[in-house]
């Protein structure tokens, strides 16, 4: 079986709150991180941290958080409808809605073949979601920049 089946597997207890270690036990020490709305590439397992963890309260649409959401009934919360997974690679494609606005994107998952995330790169349309995206980010990484 490719090393991706096994890395989205663990992505979805993560995400359901239930992988033993959480995004330490997926993340490559050298994971590179690509926002939607960050210019540059982010370098590294804590920053990459901090990026997903803002998401995962930024982005659940009407969940409290995105483990409720994923966990919920589809009613506006962020979903994967679609999986693509190949060799060391996956496309998740999400929706959810933010500041009531309807936003689609996809993950794209690159794993070692230690089943490790080496890259993470999230993609996001359209232009108003994209905008609202970057506000609910850019408020919750000063929290948790705050909170640190």
């Amino acid at each position: 079986m490719d090393p991706i089946h096994n890395v989205i597997d663990r992505w979805h207890q993560h995400l359901r709150r239930e992988l033993p270690g959480g995004l330490d036990a997926l993340l490559h020490d050298d994971v590179v991180f690509i926002s939607p709305v960050v210019f540059t590439p982010q370098q590294g397992k804590a920053i990459t941290k901090l990026y997903l963890d803002a998401a995962s309260v930024a982005l659940p649409g009407e969940a409290s958080d995105l483990g409720e959401a994923v966990t919920g009934d589809g009613d506006g919360s962020f979903r994967y409808t679609k999986e693509i997974l190949d060799g060391h690679h996956a496309v998740l494609e999400f929706e959810t809605t933010v500041d009531g606005k309807h936003v689609n994107g996809v993950d794209i998952i690159t794993c070692d073949d230690d089943g490790m995330i080496i890259e993470f790169k999230v993609m996001v349309r359209p232009l108003q979601a994209v905008n609202a995206v970057h506000r609910q980010m850019g408020e919750m990484l000063e929290r948790l920049k705050g909170a640190s």
